[in-house]
């Protein structure tokens, strides 16, 4: 049963969608807060002036009774200094916010008494207001708070300005004034309604067409997968993946796929010739042993002994000439043990008949000691196998490149002989396996062309090279080159 969300396309679409929601609704709050702030802010200077256009009024002396309080059906309020409402529009049936519910003016006074306690006391109210003010003065500082009121049967909220003046006749008086905030909330409220039927709208369209367009992105990677389906089905390695022409990162997928296809049909093409070759040599030392027991069981007086020894000791050879392939095709990494090639150079040319060993001091590699053991061996058999006299092994340090490792100091051992060389046509495929040269081929010495095959796998596993090339003489030079340790 498949999974939600369980396709890369399906999952974009969504991760694209929750995106852009969260970005909407971010962008949208932002402006509905912005929208209301600008709003208020309009209301409240719309209080503000209205307030000071009564205070104007007040200051001037003039009568409520002539006060502009009826203006656009706006709640006015006076109120004195003992917090009693003086004066009011004529209209106004219920007010909250502006700290005086009252709505029907009460008598007030009509003129101020001298003396001493008069100015403590409008000492004392300029303290409570915080601003001291001159007779006919009008306040700065404006108090803005936010209320409702009821004017003629209709209810709305407001933003109320509070603006004080000082009278000549009336004493402090503060002005109420409110401007609705009906425009504020219905442009608000349309904002919202218009976000919520098109953010919806909105994030349709992108989830849509983030479907449309992923699946025209991946439709290459859906070809790639169908064709790499339809391989392992067939087992057909020689097919290879279509490579869309967009030049990016599906493109770079299909090409690394068919590299991995042609690197994978070389290996096993490899392994199948590997098989075939190994099955071949085989053959020839199982069927000669066995003819030969067969005879023997037949008739004992004609067992060829030593004939048969040796085809058992080549049997063996092959064994673990082809065990020690499989080990490295199989990726097994060598040892990191230190090993002095100079010394371990002199063990294998020890007891070789014509054999002369050069070696400097101290030049040392690491890796597996038993398999740079086998490659010397290898390159020596192969050197007296077509030395006609002489076999030269020389050992040192050298700063040049060491191959597959880059620069840096380079152990180097070097295996010439006085032979006919290889020719130049050759020196790449006498490393392949089971390979021999018809020169080769003609002597009688149970050799399966292995040696060199497993002597250059040891050398490349090492980080190194081997390679061949003619001596001055006219012989065969073999040149191993490790990372010195």
């Amino acid at each position: 049963m498949s999974r939600p969300f369980a396709s890369v396309r399906a999952r974009a679409t969504l991760a694209a969608t929750l995106v852009v929601a969260v970005a909407l609704v971010a962008a949208g709050t932002a402006v509905l807060l912005s929208l209301r702030s600008n709003l208020l802010g309009e209301a409240g200077t719309q209080a503000e002036r209205s307030a000071r256009e009564v205070a104007t009024g007040l200051a001037f002396a003039k009568p409520y009774d002539d006060l502009p309080l009826d203006v656009d059906d706006r709640p006015v309020q006076v109120v004195d200094e003992e917090g009693r409402l003086v004066a009011a529009s004529e209209d106004l049936e219920r007010i909250s916010g502006t700290g005086v519910d009252a709505v029907k003016p009460q008598p007030a006074v009509t003129a101020r008494d001298g003396g001493d306690d008069d100015d403590d006391d409008a000492a004392d109210d300029d303290d409570d207001h915080g601003e001291s003010l001159e007779p006919g003065e009008i306040g700065a500082r404006t108090t803005v708070s936010d209320g409702s009121a009821t004017i003629d049967g209709d209810t709305e909220d407001y933003r109320f300005a509070a603006v004080p003046v000082e009278t000549e006749d009336r004493g402090r008086l503060t002005v109420y004034a409110g401007a609705p905030l009906s425009a504020e909330h219905g442009a608000v409220n349309t904002a919202l309604t218009v976000m919520l039927i098109g953010f919806p709208v909105l994030l349709a369209v992108v989830a849509w067409v983030t479907w449309l367009v992923t699946r025209r992105a991946l439709r290459p990677v859906e070809g790639i997968r169908r064709e790499m389906a339809a391989i392992t089905a067939s087992e057909d390695l020689a097919r290879r993946v279509p490579v869309p022409d967009t030049h990016d990162e599906v493109a770079r997928l299909a090409s690394t796929t068919n590299e991995t296809l042609t690197a994978l049909e070389s290996s096993v093409e490899r392994q199948r010739r590997f098989v075939a070759d190994a099955s071949h040599e085989l053959r020839s030392p199982i069927a000669s042993l066995r003819t030969q027991l067969e005879v023997a069981a037949a008739h004992p007086e004609l067992l060829d002994l030593d004939g048969a020894v040796e085809d058992t000791v080549r049997l063996q050879r092959l064994a673990a000439d082809l065990l020690l392939l499989a080990r490295l095709d199989a990726g097994e990494r060598p040892a990191d043990a230190r090993v002095d090639l100079a010394a371990l150079a002199r063990e294998a040319a020890e007891g070789r008949r014509g054999v002369r060993v050069r070696a400097e001091e101290d030049v040392t590699v690491a890796g597996s000691r038993g398999q740079l053991e086998r490659v010397l061996a290898n390159l020596l058999d192969n050197a007296q196998r077509h030395a006609r006299s002489a076999v030269e092994v020389s050992v040192r340090r050298d700063e040049g490149p060491h191959g597959a490792g880059g620069g840096g100091q380079a152990a180097v051992v070097a295996v010439a002989d006085d032979g006919e060389g290889v020719p130049a046509a050759d020196r790449e495929r006498i490393f392949e396996r089971f390979v021999r040269l018809d020169a080769a081929r003609s002597r009688d010495d149970g050799g399966a062309g292995l040696g060199l095959a497993i002597a250059r796998d040891v050398a490349l596993r090492h980080g190194g090279t081997l390679t061949v090339r003619d001596t001055p003489a006219g012989g065969a030079l073999f040149e191993l080159r490790l990372p010195g340790a």
